[in-house]
């Protein structure tokens, strides 16, 4: 357990304090000798450079002071919690595990009902924690919006020996607010490859990004190297798959790793990876770097396996690793939209005016309504202006369309098709929104039968898709009572003995609670979306959400008024792209929102 501790026993804070230095411990941790019982108040955002020490109990310290302290002592950058481990008893010590899971609170764990159930003899007492619970990080490290009350039991007891209160019965795990969980903890992406879905585009493996949450200044080097080892989140598991043999941990005796000045990462594996072979290897390799890339100031650009005699496994550089897999990009760098004449135009970045894509989509054959850009960039899709046709052409001049792949009986235009959204292995995604048939649909490569892609657990119509590049993360904009939700699920194939293919998105869960609707997102990152919505009672509002459904530390985008379409890529250089009320506008990181043309709907990337 953990706390947001206020101006009562404080963990010591170092770093950047002006007039707290080394030798002034004490002065600058000292514990108060009395103070009535009191929520742990709320510790304001503090720099992330900042150290912050344990302060273990004070002699003689009331049960009071040892519950405050101790959940003080949780907010520390102690690795092992060793501090906080001098404020239980030897039996609560050897029993609580602190890893078993994170609970966070909106603010610090209050503390309420003090009572003794031993009678005059006095020599026990129990507190009540409680809170309004946010969220959850597992003992795998995943994240889960969970609101509602939180209340659990704390129980002391007075050592007969050292007569000294010690917590002797406390919950598994730690519990924090949210200030003291947003200083003490970062979100990063793991990496696996995914599985049972086709090759991509481009040859290489997919990569696909498992957000976890470790804690940010006690060696995340080690902590997510332990973490991509152990294999992919509950949720991830069925669809991505790891080339690290099960069972492979760090070597024997290794505690701590770091990379060298050269940027070079040496991980010791124990004797599960002695046999793997060097393509093996080198995809284990790529995995390590796609995840340590950007966790320390300076990068991962190399890293070397060992074997368990300490011998070379294999080593990968960056280069090699992008050879390897496709990653943290969702296609080409070029912005498409539908011009002024519904003909589907791009832009590049060197170029001032959109031009007509080659093809028949561009050449206005059918004016549409929406469309979306292979990753090759060699096809595209597009629906027609009543939203009743989804067409698929070559981007190649002089191609023909065709007919319509996917037909819509919806009676309404709001009733038709959405736009559609390519993924990585060049299947084409659609939802056709006819209250009669309401139904989503893949289309394998863009063509033949359509499968009708299964939907458990969905409760309302589809406004609105878009699959992640890796073919096994799904963004759906959901309707239902008059409010929409963007959910998350999981694509899941299978293939019958006839050859059949089902496909099913399973495990739906909203990444966004607190909004009342959504009208527009995107993907914008490995693990992250854009998103246009409000709040209830609120206006309009850009921000930025995790696929785990926590929110990103980077700033939200800037305010843009009447956006109705957001567009994003997948590579996170990328500017944004929206249709709103001034017509195509972008915005580059640093910059402000620009124009690009008044006359222009529906802007989107490849994808």
């Amino acid at each position: 357990m953990g706390a947001e501790g206020g101006g009562r026993p404080r963990a010591l804070r170092m770093g950047v304090f002006a007039g707290c230095g080394a030798l002034l411990l004490a002065g600058c941790a000292s514990m108060p000798d009395s103070g009535g019982l009191s929520g742990v108040e709320s510790t304001p955002r503090q720099d992330a450079q900042v150290r912050v020490f344990a302060v273990p109990p004070r002699e003689n310290a009331g049960p009071g002071e040892i519950v405050r302290g101790f959940l003080e002592a949780l907010t520390s950058d102690d690795p092992r919690y060793e501090t906080a481990r001098e404020y239980l008893t030897d039996s609560a010590r050897r029993s609580w595990n602190p890893d078993a899971s994170t609970t966070v609170l909106s603010d610090g764990p209050n503390l309420e009902g003090a009572h003794s159930r031993s009678g005059e003899a006095q020599d026990d007492y129990a507190y009540t924690l409680g809170g309004s619970r946010l969220a959850v990080v597992d003992s795998q490290h995943a994240f889960a919006p969970d609101s509602g009350a939180y209340s659990t039991a704390v129980h002391l007891t007075l050592e007969k020996k050292s007569k000294q209160w010690r917590i002797d019965s406390l919950p598994q795990g730690v519990v924090m607010g949210k200030s003291d969980f947003q200083r003490n903890y970062v979100s990063v992406n793991k990496y696996y490859y995914a599985s049972n879905v086709p090759a991509a585009v481009t040859g290489q493996l997919s990569t696909v990004a498992d957000p976890v949450y470790v804690r940010g200044k006690v060696d995340p080097v080690t902590s997510m190297v332990r973490s991509l080892l152990a294999g992919p989140t509950r949720w991830l598991n069925p669809v991505a798959t790891s080339s690290f043999p099960s069972g492979t941990a760090l070597g024997k005796g290794v505690t701590s790793l770091s990379p060298d000045d050269q940027n070079r990462l040496t991980v010791p594996l124990n004797g599960k990876a002695d046999r793997v072979g060097p393509t093996q290897c080198s995809r284990m390799a790529a995995q390590l770097l796609f995840t340590l890339r950007d966790l320390t100031p300076t990068g991962v650009s190399q890293v070397e396996l060992q074997r368990s005699n300490g011998k070379k496994l294999c080593d990968l550089n960056e280069n090699r690793a992008e050879i390897i897999a496709s990653h943290s990009t969702g296609g080409g760098a070029d912005e498409y939209f539908l011009d002024g004449k519904q003909r589907l135009v791009s832009l590049s970045s060197t170029s001032k005016d959109p031009e007509p894509v080659p093809g028949a989509l561009g050449e206005g054959a059918k004016k549409l309504r929406a469309a979306a850009i292979s990753l090759d960039e060699e096809r595209a899709a597009g629906v027609s202006d009543d939203g009743r046709n989804l067409y698929v052409g070559s981007l190649v001049s002089g191609s023909s369309l065709g007919d319509p792949v996917l037909t819509s009986q919806g009676a309404l235009p709001g009733d038709r098709l959405t736009t559609p959204s390519w993924d990585g292995g060049g299947d084409l995604w659609v939802a056709d929104r006819d209250p009669k048939r309401a139904r989503l649909v893949m289309l394998q490569q863009g063509a033949g039968e359509p499968v009708v892609v299964s939907t458990p657990g969905l409760d309302g119509r589809i406004n609105a898709v878009r699959v992640a590049a890796d073919g096994v993360r799904i963004a759906l904009i959901v309707e239902q009572g008059g409010k929409t939700s963007l959910q998350i699920g999981r694509v899941e194939r299978d293939e019958g003995s006839d050859g059949r293919r089902s496909v099913s998105i399973l495990e739906l869960h909203s990444v966004t609670p607190q909004l009342e609707e959504v009208t527009a997102m995107s993907w914008a990152g490995d693990s992250r979306l854009v998103v246009v919505g409000r709040e209830s009672g609120g206006v309009q509002q850009l921000r930025y959400v995790q696929v785990d459904g926590s929110t990103p530390t980077v700033a939200a985008p800037t305010s843009l008024t009447g956006v109705n379409q957001i567009a994003a890529s997948e590579d996170e250089r990328l500017p944004l792209v929206a249709y709103s009320e001034d017509g195509i506008v972008r915005l580059s990181a640093g910059a402000q929102w620009q124009k690009v043309v008044k006359e222009g709907t529906a802007p989107v990337y490849p994808g």
